[in-house]
């Protein structure tokens, strides 16, 4: 606990989209709590397209190209929060001057972390991500929480909206695919998210929009849901930018996405997500606000993996199956879709 605000803080989280939108409450809890205290915050390139804007805040893109001497030469904080546990975050970490220099408890400092740091959060078993980072703010005494993200957008980004749909379109937005890597099967079945698609159209008059990013995997994935589809959706995978996706996905009745970038960045705008869940634990890394609506097949597929219930892995324990989607069912998606639509949620 600190007995005065720090003139100074700074925090290190690079990565990745969904990340950084769970680092968006610690940073409106600093900003509310301590108005005063100069804030930056260390971050990826991609990563900052979707909030250097936000006022207040210092942002410093972490370019490895660019080498050191030109990332933080000279600069000192009375504070870092080091929120990544990647090697190549605590390497950056040295570049940054600091005597308080908090990160993850023992438990969750992964890669060394521990290393680089100097005092660490509390344990916390079984907490969300988002709550995880939460810890940061309160281990200096800050319990007034905001649980708030307040992404700008601009007009740019708006005005995409506006041009690809009509004004007063109701749409559904589904995020097919989760990120292109090893043994990271998370995509549900073209022939169900077809499925959705028709259901949305047909009881509900809604126009779907495909959200994605730019991989021959998520086109591909797209270019069959639209060919498997009735009612074909449009598609904007490989099209937007990260203000245009946030607005895209803020105006949607809802967005239905397995665990990814996208399933968290729709949630920061306040939009409900039908996460589906069998991989990975929704409890860790569901969509904070949705987390009640998602489709959680993970202790099925952990019992089928392991032999073992939830409570008996590793918290965080991934099911490494390429047939573990399976589990999820067309009527399960359905019926939830249909008690969000309906208000039921």
């Amino acid at each position: 606990m600190l007995n005065t605000p720090p003139q100074s803080l700074c925090i290190l989280r690079l990565s990745a989209i969904g990340d950084v939108t769970h680092v968006l409450p610690t940073l409106r809890t600093l900003q509310k709590s301590w108005p005063e205290t100069r804030i930056t915050w260390v971050i990826g390139k991609l990563e900052a397209s979707l909030v250097e804007d936000i006022d207040g805040v210092e942002f410093i893109i972490f370019d490895k190209r660019r080498g050191a001497a030109a990332f933080l030469s000279g600069r000192r904080f009375d504070v870092l929060f080091h929120m990544q546990v990647s090697l190549r975050a605590s390497l950056a970490s040295l570049l940054i001057k600091a005597p308080l220099r908090v990160g993850f408890d023992r438990s969750r400092a992964h890669n060394g972390q521990w290393l680089f740091s100097n005092r660490q959060i509390r344990h916390q078993p079984n907490q969300h991500v988002l709550d995880s980072f939460l810890e940061f703010p309160r281990l200096l005494g800050l319990t007034d929480i905001e649980l708030r993200w307040d992404i700008p957008l601009p007009a740019a980004a708006t005005a995409f909206v506006t041009a690809l749909l009509p004004a007063g379109t109701k749409y559904l937005t589904i995020n097919p695919c989760s990120s292109n890597r090893s043994r990271n099967w998370r995509n549900w079945e073209v022939r169900s998210y077809a499925a959705i698609i028709d259901h949305a159209h047909e009881a509900y008059g809604l126009r779907t929009v495909l959200t994605g990013g730019p991989s021959a995997m998520e086109r591909e994935y797209a270019r069959r849901i639209i060919e498997m589809a009735a009612h074909p959706p449009l598609s904007t995978v490989g099209k937007t930018n990260l203000k245009e996706l946030a607005a895209l996905l803020q105006g949607a009745e809802a967005l239905i996405s397995p665990d990814t970038g996208p399933a968290h960045l729709a949630n920061a705008m306040g939009t409900p997500v039908i996460g589906l869940y069998a991989s990975s634990n929704p409890a860790r890394t569901g969509p904070y606000h949705s987390r009640s609506i998602t489709i959680d097949k993970y202790p099925a597929a952990i019992s089928k993996e392991f032999g073992k219930s939830v409570n008996e892995v590793r918290w965080g324990q991934r099911v490494r199956d390429p047939e573990v989607m399976r589990l999820i069912s067309d009527e399960e998606v359905l019926q939830r879709l249909d008690e969000v639509l309906r208000g039921c949620c």
